[in-house]
């Protein structure tokens, strides 16, 4: 069961900042994990060959991160019952040590019957929207 509580939550409230570090060798791991090996995700060679500006992260990760951010501030990961976005832009990972950063933050826009509440979810990398459209609804105690 969620830890938040429904009568806790206002209209309004802030979830995050959220940064989010994404390195390559995150994409090697979630590669692993997914099954997506496209180059596009490991090779810049290819990914500069099809007009990307570096190697770039799973748009699945990407959003995965912004899911992490919602069950996070929920308490819990089931709570998570409905989850929407697009994919504006993809996120480059350059391969410097350092890789990229996914700023991930919500807003309370929206509560529902039967304790349900909507968010709206931003994702920005190197002063990019990388999420559009982002919604998520969660069950709260």
């Amino acid at each position: 069961m969620p830890t938040l509580r429904f009568d806790d939550v206002r209209v309004g409230d802030r979830v995050g900042p959220l940064p989010a570090p994404v390195t390559r060798a995150d994409l090697v791991r979630y590669a692993g994990a997914s099954g997506d090996f496209n180059p596009i995700h490991w090779n810049e060679r290819f990914a500069r060959e099809v007009g990307l500006p570096d190697v770039i992260a799973h748009g699945m990760l990407t959003m995965a991160l912004a899911a992490r951010l919602v069950t996070g501030w929920a308490g819990e990961p089931s709570a998570l019952v409905d989850f929407h976005v697009r994919f504006t832009r993809p996120v480059p990972v350059p391969d410097d040590g350092v890789g990229a950063t996914v700023e991930l933050a919500a807003t309370v826009k929206e509560k529902l019957d039967g304790n349900r509440v909507r968010l709206d979810v931003t994702a920005h990398s190197g002063g990019q929207k990388v999420l559009g459209r982002a919604s998520a609804i969660v069950q709260l105690a």
